[in-house]
């Protein structure tokens, strides 16, 4: 990477994040890349992610639930939500789940002051 700046790996557990590494995974095991480079495409996706979602997603939501476990650690904020309930702002319409987990970290990347 041309920047030694890191970036949080938590969009490598989305479904995209999952589909890039086992597909890198099975080119490894093919011998069609070394494991080096498939770390530095991750590292990469990691920021493209960051990136994208920082400048592009504009909208907004609101959540209704019961808070069952909260903790922090490392500068990261982890809740499970348990029956919670989410509104888009320009939506009425509302999409219900048993359980959910927000993991919230800074909006500052690691390292800045």
């Amino acid at each position: 990477m041309s920047d030694t700046k890191s970036y949080y790996e938590l969009y490598r557990r989305s479904s995209i994040g999952i589909a890039l590494s086992d597909t890198l995974d099975d080119m490894i095991s093919s011998r069609r890349i070394e494991p080096q480079l498939a770390l530095r495409i991750m590292q990469h996706f990691d920021k493209a992610f960051a990136e994208v979602v920082a400048e592009r997603v504009k909208q907004r939501m609101s959540f209704k639930g019961h808070l069952d476990t909260y903790r922090f650690c490392d500068e990261v904020w982890t809740f499970i939500i348990k029956d919670i309930n989410f509104k888009l702002d320009n939506n009425s319409n509302t999409v219900h789940a048993d359980r959910v987990k927000i993991v919230s970290c800074s909006s500052k990347r690691p390292g800045e002051g």
